[in-house]
């Protein structure tokens, strides 16, 4: 039985870049996707 991806996302820098990276990705385009569809930037606030 091997590590889970948590662990190894830990004791793997290179990887826990990766997800860091697909994290910032996938909050990028939820901001872009907020906008398009309010016109607002942080929909609720002003």
């Amino acid at each position: 039985m091997g590590n889970s991806p948590q662990l190894n996302a830990i004791t793997t820098p290179r990887l826990a870049e990766r997800i860091n990276g697909w994290a910032a990705m996938m909050g990028f385009w939820a901001l872009v996707g907020a906008y398009v569809s309010t016109g607002q930037i942080i929909p609720g606030i002003v």
